[in-house]
C-alpha cells in the first residue's frame, strides 16, 4: 500500500486524530496534509493539497474530514483524477469502493462517532474494486 494522504478542517479534527492513530496501529504510512488544531480554517486549503498528491501518486488512497463531509467532498471533487465518496456508514464505504473505485474516503466528523468510523474505515480498506460494468461507468465519467 502507498502512502496513505490526510486532509481535514478544524471540524474534522478531533476525528482525524482518531484516524492517524487507527493507521498507526496498523503500521500504515500516511502523509497528514493538516489541519494541526480546533482553530477555524477553510477546508478547500487542505484538500487540494491532498487531491493533487493522489494525482501525482504521491499518495493513494486518501481521508478527508469536515464537518459535514460535504464540502471537502464537493472541493476534492473538482479534480479530475480524483473519485471521493461521503460515507457516513460501513455499508456506504464498501460500495464506494466495490462500484466506484473510490480513491478518497470522505467522512463527516461532527456526525460519526470513532466506533463508526473505525467501521468505516475497516470495510473501505479490505474492499476492493470489483471491476467489469463499474469500470465501464468509471470511464464515463468526464475527463478535460
Amino acid at each position: 500500500m502507498k502512502t496513505i494522504g490526510l486532509a481535514c478542517d478544524h471540524a474534522g479534527y478531533e476525528l482525524k486524530e482518531y484516524v492517524r492513530g487507527w493507521l498507526e496501529a496498523k503500521g500504515w504510512a500516511y502523509k497528514d496534509f493538516g489541519t494541526n488544531s480546533t482553530a477555524s480554517v477553510d477546508y478547500p486549503d487542505y484538500a487540494h493539497p491532498l487531491a493533487l498528491a493522489i494525482e501525482a501518486g504521491e499518495c493513494y488512497p486518501g481521508i478527508a474530514i469536515c464537518g459535514s463531509g460535504n464540502g471537502i467532498n464537493m472541493t476534492l471533487n473538482k479534480h479530475q483524477g480524483i473519485r471521493a465518496a461521503l460515507c457516513w456508514n460501513a455499508e456506504i464505504a464498501h460500495l464506494a469502493r466495490l462500484h466506484n473505485d473510490a480513491n478518497i474516503l470522505v467522512m463527516p466528523g461532527r456526525f460519526i462517532s470513532t466506533e463508526e468510523a473505525d467501521m468505516i474505515l475497516t470495510e473501505f480498506f479490505s474492499t476492493d474494486f470489483e471491476g467489469g460494468r463499474h469500470q465501464k461507468r468509471i470511464d464515463k465519467i468526464p475527463v478535460k
